[in-house]
């Protein structure tokens, strides 16, 4: 397979499963707590959920490296406005998403916290990867 096509095969897996994983734990934590558990969003960094966050990790430090080779690949300099919003997005978002694992394992020890802030914060997270897959897919070159 061509260099260029495995790195977007790798990069695209590794961003549809960041976004399926953080769908489907909201959607379990939402369901959980729908059903009258007050305490699933502190769960989810038990067992089975901690597979979740670690695939969700490998994915987030997996894409910069592949975006990157892709972008030298095809010779986009790297100061299209496109290209530094994305990467700023990025860094917040990914930072956003540390805070978030941050928070729910405090959450999960019963530090105490804001359970609202966490949601706000994974929300914001991600709607900037949506927004960063919006910049890549519109691509002005």
């Amino acid at each position: 397979m061509e260099t260029l096509t495995a790195l977007k095969v790798a990069h695209s897996v590794a961003t549809v499963l960041l976004l399926i994983s953080a769908l489907g734990l909201a959607g379990w934590v939402w369901r959980a707590r729908r059903n009258g558990d007050a305490t699933a969003h502190a769960r989810t960094l038990q067992r089975p959920g901690v597979f979740v966050w670690v695939l969700m990790g490998l994915a987030l430090l997996s894409m910069p490296f592949t975006g990157w080779w892709m972008v030298h690949l095809v010779g986009w300099p790297l100061g299209q406005t496109w290209l530094l919003a994305s990467s700023v997005l990025y860094t917040v978002a990914a930072l956003g998403w540390f805070w978030v694992v941050v928070r729910l394992n405090k959450l999960r020890k019963g530090s105490g916290g804001n359970g609202k802030f966490t949601f706000a914060l994974a929300l914001f997270s991600f709607i900037c990867f949506i927004a960063i897959a919006g910049l890549m897919g519109a691509k002005p070159v």
